[in-house]
């Protein structure tokens, strides 16, 4: 048996032959240094369709990727065949850093987290007034989500024809959320969406809402060449049936903004929520938190927010409405 030594040659290292005749694996990964810009548009079961430059192509993700999820709002890097030619697949090789990403979790026990879109600047909560009736808390989630996520939140209230706004407003007007009232008549001539469009420009806005609530027939009063599905409300149940199963992102006309449709939602999670974040929204009260306890709720005995707000440095309303928003992740939607 040959043994070898400290010093030994080239020569004499046997080298196992590769018997498939195929080149040896590498961890060492290609960096697509010429990879198009892509805009992902929508997903659907494994399939990605993206907009690179003035063309809609179908992609798939790369094996490199792992289990690192690509969804509608994501700007990638894309390799392959980019002609956007029927039954022709490129490939995305990677996926830049999103400036932000609004989650979810199914209810506040589920560790999993949902991203719903990534990259938007603004979220739309659309509620109707009536049929089926508003949902509060629900409301309350979504703007949590929206304060964590970093995205301005945009109150849409439809169906203003069968009831007054005033109500649902004035319980919202302490946090200075910006709002559009709209109704079907307005719908249909195009007044409402007129009045949306104005507060879309220049933004990519995510549009979220239980089902029923009119958000989709917004979305096609937004862009009328892209019609999608619409349903009704069940008058048994008072709830919306899903018509609307993959979110959609959506230029709007005039090319001056980004609408993405997501399917209707009828839970929304905060298991993923970090107080801390959700205070950042209220710039009047965030400095009074420092003198909380260590890992303050913000809602107990000790806060120093009750002390900050009795200096006159904040209104009542706002602290009020904060904890009204901090206790809907211990709350269900249906309480």
């Amino acid at each position: 048996m040959r043994r070898y030594g400290k010093h030994t040659d080239e020569d004499d290292v046997r080298v196992r032959p590769n018997r498939k005749g195929n080149r040896p694996r590498t961890n060492i990964r290609p960096k697509h240094e010429d990879a198009a810009e892509g805009f992902v548009l929508t997903v659907d079961r494994g399939r990605i369709t993206c907009l690179v430059e003035d063309r809609t192509i179908t992609a798939m993700k790369a094996r490199e990727l792992g289990r690192k999820a690509v969804v509608v709002g994501d700007q990638v890097a894309v390799v392959g065949d980019l002609s956007g030619a029927k039954d022709t697949l490129a490939r995305i090789v990677r996926v830049e850093t999103r400036s932000s990403v609004l989650r979810r979790t199914a209810d506040d026990d589920d560790p999993y987290e949902r991203v719903v879109v990534a990259n938007a600047d603004q979220l739309a909560i659309v509620t109707a007034l009536a049929d089926p009736e508003p949902r509060p808390r629900l409301i309350d989630r979504c703007l949590v989500a929206a304060y964590d996520a970093g995205l301005e939140p945009l109150l849409v209230l439809t169906k203003s024809d069968l009831a007054p706004p005033d109500t649902l407003l004035e319980t919202y007007a302490p946090l200075g959320v910006r709002y559009v009232v709209t109704n079907r008549a307005e719908l249909a001539d195009g007044g409402a969406a007129d009045r949306v469009r104005e507060r879309l420009a220049d933004r990519v806005t995510a549009f979220v809402g239980h089902s029923g609530v009119g958000k989709t027939t917004l979305v096609n009063a937004l862009v009328p060449d892209r019609k999608r599905a619409t349903g009704v409300v069940n008058a048994v149940t008072g709830r919306g049936r899903h018509t609307t199963t993959s979110a959609l992102a959506l230029p709007l006309p005039d090319g001056t903004g980004w609408v993405i449709d997501t399917p209707g939602v009828r839970s929304f999670g905060l298991n993923h929520i970090d107080p801390s974040r959700v205070i950042r929204a209220f710039p009047d009260l965030e400095p009074g938190t420092a003198d909380c306890p260590r890992a303050c709720s913000h809602d107990e005995q000790d806060c120093a927010l009750d002390q900050w707000v009795t200096d006159g440095h904040a209104e009542p309303a706002r602290l009020y409405s904060l904890r009204r928003l901090m206790a809907t992740r211990e709350r269900r939607e249906g309480d």
